[in-house]
C-alpha cells in the first residue's frame, strides 16, 4: 500500500467512526460558551417579580466569564414575562432587561444566544397549553418569534435565536411544522442570526438520528439553520447524575454519544452545535467531559457549558466562581477555550 492508499485508509476509517467533521477546517477549534440562568427561573409563579422569583445576569457576571473567554453566552427566558398574553403586544419592561443584558455583552465583545426555555408549553392562569394544539398554535407560535425578532433586529451581537428549548410533548412533523413556522416568523424580518433548532423531547445527540430525521427538512432560505442536541453523561441522560449509575459508564462515553450526532450532521451536511452538557466536581466526571471536549473540538462543534448564574447555590453541575474562586470544572474547560488576540 502506497502511502496516499494508506492516508486515504486513515481517513476513512476516521469519518467511519465519526471523528472527523468534514464541513470545517481540521484546524478551526471549537467554540465554548456558558449558559447564564436566572431570567427563566421561578416558573412556578409566572410571570413572577424581579429579584423575588427571577433575575438577569449583571455585568460583573459577565465580565468574569469574558475574561475566561467563554463566548457566546445564552440567556434563557421565558414566553410568559416577554408576551403575558398569546398573540399579545411583547411587555416592554422585560424587554427592556433583555436589551440592558445584550447591550452589557456588546460592550464586552460578547455574543448571545437568546433562548425560549418552555419546553414546548405557555402557562396561562394555571393551565398549560402545548404547542402545536388549538390554545395554542403554530400561528401564535410563529407570532412571538416575528415580533422578537423585530424587537431586537438592531441588536447586532445576537449570534443566534434558540426558537425553544427541549420541545417536549410534541413529536415529529408536529415539532417540524412547528419549527418551520418559527423560522418563518423570523426570516419575515431579519436574516442575519442564526436559528437554533433542538430536537424533541430532551435533544439527545446520542438518539438524535432516530428521534429527529426529519428536521432535516426544515428550510431556511438564508441557510443558517443550526441544529442543538445536548449531551449529559450519566445513564439517563438527565444531567442529574445520580451516584447509583456511576459505574455503569466508562471514561469514553462522552465522545460516545457525541458520535452519533457528528455523523447525521455529516451525513446530512447540516450545522450543529451542543447547547447542554455539564459535570459535577467529581474526577471522573471531569476525566469524561475532557474527553467529550476533545471530540468537540477535533471535529469543529460549537458547545455550551450548563450553566452559571449566582441563584444556583450549590447546585452541582454550575460553575460559578465561589467567593472567587473558580469551580474544578474551570481548570478543564480552560484548557479547551481560545481567547482571540486584541
Amino acid at each position: 500500500m502506497n502511502k496516499y492508499s494508506y492516508l486515504s485508509f486513515i481517513v476513512f476509517l476516521l469519518l467511519l467512526n465519526g471523528c472527523v467533521n468534514t464541513n470545517i477546517h481540521r484546524n478551526e477549534q471549537s467554540k465554548i460558551g456558558v449558559v447564564l440562568c436566572g431570567a427563566e427561573f421561578g416558573e412556578t409563579h409566572l410571570p413572577g417579580k424581579l429579584k423575588t422569583d427571577y433575575i438577569y445576569p449583571n455585568k460583573e457576571e459577565l465580565v468574569y466569564f469574558a475574561a475566561k473567554g467563554f463566548n457566546p453566552i445564552t440567556l434563557p427566558f421565558k414566553w410568559e414575562r416577554v408576551q403575558r398574553s398569546i398573540n399579545g403586544e411583547l411587555d416592554s419592561a422585560e424587554i427592556y432587561r433583555m436589551k440592558i443584558f445584550l447591550s452589557n455583552c456588546d460592550s464586552l465583545h460578547l455574543n448571545v444566544i437568546l433562548t425560549l426555555q418552555n419546553f414546548a408549553v405557555y402557562a396561562n392562569n394555571g393551565s398549560q397549553y402545548v404547542l402545536n394544539s388549538r390554545h395554542l398554535t403554530n400561528e401564535n407560535y410563529k407570532d412571538l418569534w416575528r415580533k422578537l425578532a423585530t424587537t431586537f433586529k438592531e441588536n447586532k451581537n445576537i449570534y443566534g435565536y434558540d426558537i425553544m428549548n427541549e420541545p417536549r410533548g410534541i413529536f415529529g412533523n408536529s415539532w417540524r411544522k412547528a419549527a418551520q413556522s418559527a423560522i418563518d416568523g423570523i426570516r419575515e424580518v431579519d436574516t442575519l442570526p442564526f436559528i437554533i433548532v433542538d430536537g424533541e423531547n430532551s435533544s439527545f445527540s446520542a438518539n438524535w438520528s432516530a428521534e429527529n430525521n426529519g428536521l432535516r427538512n426544515l428550510h431556511d432560505a438564508n441557510d443558517k439553520i443550526i441544529f442543538d442536541a445536548h449531551c449529559y453523561f450519566d445513564y439517563d441522560h438527565s444531567g442529574r447524575y445520580n451516584n447509583d449509575y456511576e459505574g455503569r459508564i466508562t471514561n469514553s462515553i462522552g465522545s460516545e454519544r457525541l458520535k452519533p450526532f457528528i455523523r447525521w450532521l455529516n451525513k446530512h451536511h447540516k450545522k450543529g452545535m451542543i447547547g447542554e452538557f455539564g459535570v459535577p466536581t467529581d474526577k471522573k466526571w471531569l476525566g469524561v467531559m475532557e474527553d467529550f471536549l476533545t471530540c468537540a473540538t477535533q471535529n469543529g462543534i460549537n458547545v455550551t457549558y450548563w450553566a452559571a448564574g449566582p441563584w444556583w447555590n450549590d447546585y452541582p453541575l454550575s460553575i460559578e466562581p465561589s467567593q472567587g474562586i473558580d469551580k474544578p470544572q474551570m481548570k478543564i474547560l480552560e484548557k479547551y477555550i481560545t481567547i482571540p488576540k486584541k
